[in-house]
């Protein structure tokens, strides 16, 4: 049978994880493992806290602690934090951990033997004043790309643009405030670009089972080829380069972070008792490897991770990077500085009640930004929780079991009667639906899996007001006893469906109905025995008592979302924070120009491309658009557009593309072209 190995990207130890990282990939980790071990997979869900990089010493200086003290305070309080939302981790490590310093090292002496690791010096930031060597995050400046004039060292946080230290403008130095001076030292670098077609087919071959957000993203970074790239950094605080006359430089964390899901894995095998067992995970053919985590993170595992595994003989690679887009917060990004954020802390703090801990992972899983950017707000919270949650799942247990408790002395009734026609319609709709969820989890379709989940609790609820058995206990006990006896199955089947999502409510429902509990979490369920389908299967027999009936789910009172919603920043920490604007002379450098569509066809291999061929007036070019998805080609030929007519040309899957259609969309991803209102103006007119 295949093992499952789940890892969610490390949380940062330079702060508290706040709901944007839950949702991006611990969330999404733990419901497909808890589902993967209800199903009888033999499953392994590893994380833990990344503890190096310079954002850890540059949270260390502001808090006036040693980074030692920072990553212990935040490793604790993160692990806390999850382990109350109800992630369910086999383990949560910590690359300060010395086990993950030698596999990082034993891993860097391997590149070192096979020759994939090149001694070069180059030149770097320094600052005089401070006497060090500046990481890129110690230098701030003028992005090369964009102009943005907060940009790191070697990425810019406003266009997404990567670029080598020293092309930063005006730069300045975050430790003194001065300007930098240039100095030579000797660094490693790792040969990336031995490996561009390995990747490229790497990645190619997960078409049709990638999300189309990591495929675009890792094949445009592949596109830009890679390069050979520094694996080691001038800095006291990290793993040690494991090479004579190294001394003051540690292994980058680019290359190191990613090894901590095998050292936690030793670390595993070691807690076990069987100290070799990380292999049959890491280097059993018999793996399927499913990496969870947000957008930011997509290169590192399906392009630089996986280079790092395939360097050494024998790792497996990831079958699938599931990563999920931005959570954003009440319309806007999520903002520390800002306090513009919900900590996972602080809402474990406020919300500490089992119940409310299932509600958040609910309203994340319904909001999950599985394909776009998504928005939490505290009111979307409220309803969900009220009108979904306490409603529909937990009316329905709750009007069952009082109703049992009442009439049948709390146990499950003698069925003497054959289902019927309402019965049947009932046991289909709910087998459809736990069908239906598992594909979905397996697809990491997780909104759609949590529909499914609640459509079983309509069906029920829909059955039990169709059956009327308050008034059949009078008229027809015998019906009576049927209808109960079906709804206590269906609150059954539901404390399994419902635990991937909701650990807590399937816990609580178990003790209801007086049976053993079961979330999901590890060793819960042996591994061959399928829980999920066996859900289907009455086992409740007659006579059996059953538990104390609770309330599931609560009201949220408008108090308590008003004081929540309170907390968010400020008078100005509320404020949106104003686009970035550009001058008329800016504006005036792009041209553009009507143009009358002559032909379009998709883009083979492409659901979202289509190519057009564009009368311009004075000439015709080709141009691919994403619009397959909203326009059919038939729609295309013959409308009237707006192009950019001066576009420098791009490839896009092998064709060029010289101009740029111009559309707009809204929230929910509708698009439609910019047209202009009078056709007869021409292809060819300026728009201005």
């Amino acid at each position: 049978m295949s093992k499952h190995l789940v890892t969610s990207a490390l949380p940062y130890a330079s702060g508290i994880t706040h709901l944007g990282n839950v949702v991006g990939s611990t969330l999404p980790a733990d419901i497909y493992a808890r589902y993967c071990r209800l199903v009888g997979r033999e499953t392994l869900y590893v994380c833990g806290s990344d503890e190096h990089g310079v954002a850890i010493t540059i949270a260390a200086d502001k808090e006036g602690i040693t980074p030692q003290e920072l990553i212990n305070k935040y490793h604790a309080a993160n692990k806390t934090a999850l382990e109350k939302a109800g992630i369910a981790f086999d383990i949560y490590d910590r690359t300060s951990n010395p086990l993950h310093r030698e596999t990082a090292q034993e891993f860097f002496r391997e590149w070192l033997s096979k020759g994939l690791l090149i001694e070069r010096e180059e030149e770097q930031f320094y600052d005089e004043d401070a006497g060090m060597f500046l990481p890129d995050r110690y230098v701030e400046g003028v992005c090369p790309n964009c102009g943005y004039d907060k940009a790191r060292g070697d990425q810019c946080d406003n266009c997404g643009a990567y670029y080598n230290q020293l092309d930063l403008k005006e730069p300045r130095s975050l430790v003194s405030g001065k300007r930098p001076v240039v100095r030579a030292t000797k660094h490693w670098y790792f040969k990336l670009n031995e490996f561009q077609q390995w990747t490229e087919d790497y990645i190619e071959r997960h078409v049709g089972t990638w999300k189309d957000n990591v495929l675009q993203q890792s094949r445009s970074w592949l596109k830009q080829g890679l390069a050979e790239r520094a694996a080691t950094r001038d800095m006291a605080w990290g793993i040690p380069v494991p090479v004579d006359g190294a001394a003051g430089k540690v292994i980058y964390v680019w290359f190191e972070a990613v090894l901590g899901y095998i050292s936690a894995t030793k670390q595993w095998a070691l807690d076990q008792g069987t100290p070799d067992a990380w292999m049959e995970w890491w280097k059993g053919g018999d793996t399927t490897y499913t990496a969870f985590l947000g957008k930011d993170n997509i290169v590192f595992h399906t392009i630089i991770f996986p280079i790092l595994l395939h360097s050494r003989e024998g790792f497996i690679l990831p079958q699938n990077v599931p990563a999920n887009e931005f959570l954003n917060l009440e319309g806007q990004k999520f903002s520390k500085s800002r306090n513009w954020a919900i900590d996972l802390h602080q809402y474990v703090t406020d919300f500490p009640e089992a119940q409310h801990i299932d509600v958040m992972r609910y309203v994340l899983a319904v909001n999950m930004p599985e394909t776009k950017d998504s928005d939490f707000t505290w009111k979307d919270f409220q309803a969900r929780a009220n009108n979904e949650l306490g409603s529909i799942l937990g009316n329905y247990v709750n009007r069952v079991m009082l109703f049992t408790a009442k009439n049948f002395n709390a146990t499950v009734p003698a069925v003497e009667r054959v289902a019927g026609e309402h019965e049947n319609v009932l046991h289909a709709s709910v087998a459809a639906s736990l069908a239906a969820m598992a594909s979905n989890l397996d697809a990491f379709r997780f909104r759609d899996a949590v529909m499914d989940m609640m459509n079983i609790a309509r069906a029920a609820n829909k059955y039990f007001n169709d059956k009327a058995p308050w008034k059949a206990v009078k008229e027809d006990p015998a019906d009576c006893a049927l209808t109960i006896g079906t709804c206590l199955q269906v609150i059954r089947t539901l404390s399994v469906t419902v635990a991937p999502v909701l650990p807590n409510t399937a816990v609580a429902i178990q003790r209801m109905l007086n049976i053993p509990q079961c979330s999901g979490a590890p060793g819960d369920v042996a591994v061959g025995t399928n829980v999920w389908m066996d859900a289907l299967t009455p086992t409740l027999p007659a006579g059996h008592a059953l538990g104390e009936a609770v309330i599931l789910f609560t009201k949220i009172e408008d108090d308590v979302i008003e004081q929540e919603i309170a907390k968010l920043g400020g008078t100005d920490a509320a404020v949106p924070e104003p686009e970035p604007r550009i001058s008329i002379d800016d504006f005036k450098k792009v041209q553009l120009r009507t143009g009358k569509i002559l032909s379009a066809e998709p883009v083979p291999k492409s659901k979202k491309l289509m190519k057009l061929n564009v009368d311009l007036g004075t000439e015709q070019r080709q141009i691919l658009a994403g619009i397959a998805e909203h326009y059919t080609a038939e729609q295309l030929v013959g409308m009237m557009i707006v192009v950019v007519a001066n576009l420098a040309p791009a490839k896009l899957m092998g064709l060029e593309s010289q101009g740029m259609v111009l559309a707009a969309s809204n929230a929910d991803g509708k698009l439609t072209l910019v047209t202009p209102s009078d056709t007869t103006i021409g292809a060819g007119a300026e728009v201005r």
